[in-house]
């Protein structure tokens, strides 16, 4: 008994962890990578100017 008890650990954290991802990745979607895509842009062209 007490090894399905050990092996019911991982199983939760397992399943706890699936619920977070669709928890944390709830928002995405509607957000999209608009600013995100944005921001590195402007990193980059910023990156690319000449400092002479």
């Amino acid at each position: 008994m007490g090894a399905l008890v050990w092996l019911l650990i991982p199983f939760l954290a397992a399943v706890a962890a699936g619920l977070w991802g669709s928890w944390a990745n709830r928002t995405r979607k509607v957000r999209s990578d608009g600013p995100e895509l944005d921001g590195y842009a402007r990193f980059r062209a910023a990156m690319e100017k000449s400092h002479s």
